[in-house]
């Protein structure tokens, strides 16, 4: 989904270099998670369809934003969380170390982000104006950009335990001047952003630490009442940051080992989450700390050809959008950004071959059962004729700790550690009822079930808008005597496989 950068040089003080000239072996770890990394950087950049008048892109910048300390507290302190999206001073990473060569480990660190940079528009007599046609036909609009800058510093562990280390990562003002064919000029402004990042550790044990990456905005408030977008000038946009190591391996905290639950429960996260980066076989090597929610491992599908600047996007919908643009919104689109110019050129030559190959992939089908083997040893595929016969969600059931649930049934939210949807561990220990249970096309099972105390649960089922859980997520309860009266877990009988109530299990699409 991403282009590949070029970073621009930062006022990093670091000993083994800097953004401008990185270490040697800084891509070869790094350069893993850079498509990933740029996803994130230019996430929510410029939305489809990348013009300037398009209402999306008149409100801009909205992940990873680190502002002056000022201005983020004028109207109070920030609120810390986990959430990117929301505006704050400072980003802080805590994780898990385990330290594989003692006394002589380091850490490698990377942070990234985006200067604003307001591109205005000059007709000949040097006066801004909003747009500018000039004589080879070509529209310059007014509008903000962003360079993407970057700073590494490399640390030993032992120096990271004692004192920590501190760097400055702000990037300097200046200004660009570009003359346009038959008179007027572009002059790109830039202001001073000013901010630090600190990086320290703590030891736990011999063999494990817990590392704290800092990163905070030390520039000067704007004027009081500054307006967002002209705060914006002096914020770092789409902060993010990359860990390696030598020596060291890092401890996954969204399914951490169950001897380093607690530990890993103890680490703090504030506008930022970091997942492990790389390939999945190359566990503990990388760490991404991004400002939107990623899983371990995040990659880049193969067969999305560009970034389209949604690090969620559906490439052939949006591909698909931008070829239906007109002459005009094209026109436009162009003279908006250059990178929405990109877009456009890599749409309008894309070959055929490529374009086919985002219709999608389907990459976790089961085999198919031979024709001959019995009925048990595997249920028909999704796809056959028949496959969902004799199901029924309203009334099929699913033993869980030797209780048989299925609509009607009381149940306790126990959502799992690893690849639990982020909105499922908000529900963590609510109760819920069971609307029905459904059989998905890859062979799982999952409950829909409507929350006890959620005023719109019974809208909520009269549309069928559900949360969707597995029965490993789910602790079965006795059923309340009164509304009022809390509901007690069900006694636990002899563990049993899952069967349902079908004779033949078989999959249905939901």
């Amino acid at each position: 989904m991403a282009e590949g950068l070029v970073e621009g040089g930062s006022e990093c003080a670091a000993t083994t270099g800097s953004a401008e000239q990185p270490p040697e072996r800084s891509p070869g770890a790094f350069e893993q998670l850079s498509a990933v990394a740029d996803a994130v950087l230019y996430e929510g950049y410029l939305l489809y369809p990348y013009r300037r008048s398009s209402a999306k892109n008149r409100v801009r910048w909205q992940f990873g934003v680190l502002f002056p300390r000022d201005w983020a507290e004028s109207d109070g302190p920030v609120v810390p969380g986990v959430s990117g999206s929301a505006d704050s001073w400072y980003q802080q990473t805590e994780c898990l170390l385990r330290i594989r060569r003692p006394g002589d480990a380091s850490v490698r660190v990377r942070v990234r982000y985006l200067q604003m940079q307001r591109k205005q528009v000059e007709d000949t007599g040097h006066r801004p104006v909003a747009s500018l046609r000039t004589d080879d036909g070509t529209v310059h609009l007014t509008f903000d950009e962003a360079v993407p800058r970057a700073c590494e510093v490399v640390v030993p562990l032992d120096e990271l335990l004692g004192t920590g280390r501190t760097v400055p990562v702000g990037a300097a003002a200046g200004v660009d001047v570009e003359p346009l064919p038959a008179g007027g000029r572009v002059v790109r402004n830039r202001d001073e952003v000013r901010a630090e990042t600190t990086v320290t550790a703590e030891r736990f044990s011999d063999d494990l630490c817990r590392l704290r990456v800092r990163t905070a905005n030390t520039g000067p408030a704007a004027a009081s009442g500054t307006a967002r977008d002209e705060a914006l000038r002096r914020a770092l946009i789409a902060t993010h940051t990359l860990i390696g190591g030598d020596g060291v391996e890092f401890v996954s905290l969204t399914d951490p080992p169950t001897d380093l639950a607690a530990p890993a429960r103890s680490c703090r996260n504030e506008f930022t989450f970091p997942v492990l980066g790389g390939a999945a076989e190359d566990a503990g090597h990388l760490l991404l700390s991004a400002p939107i929610i990623l899983p371990d491992h995040p990659q880049v599908a193969p067969e999305s050809p560009g970034d389209l600047h949604d690090a969620g996007e559906i490439d052939e919908i949006l591909t698909l959008r931008t070829m239906l643009l007109t002459d005009e919104e094209k026109r436009e689109a162009r003279a908006t950004d250059p990178r929405a110019a990109a877009i456009l050129d890599r749409v309008d030559t894309m070959p055929q071959e490529v374009f086919e190959r985002l219709h999608g992939a389907i990459r976790s089908l089961a085999p198919v059962a031979p024709a001959t083997a019995p009925a048990t040893a595997e249920r028909p595929a999704w796809w056959q004729e028949g496959a969902d016969g004799g199901l029924s969600p309203t009334t099929d059931t699913v033993l869980v700790d030797g209780v048989p649930l299925g609509g009607g049934s009381r149940v306790r939210l126990r959502p799992r550690g690893r690849g639990a949807d982020a909105q499922d561990m908000f529900l963590a220990g609510r109760t819920a009822e069971v609307a029905a249970v459904f059989h998905d096309v890859d062979g799982s099972v999952h409950l829909a079930v409507t929350l006890d105390d959620d005023p719109a649960s019974e809208l909520h089922t009269w549309y069928g808008r559900f949360h969707y859980f597995r029965p490993d997520e789910l602790e079965p309860l006795e059923p309340a005597g009164t509304p009022d009266e809390p509901s007690a877990p069900a006694p636990v009988a002899a563990k049993a496989p899952l069967t349902t109530d079908s004779e033949t299990p078989a999959a249905e699409a939901e």
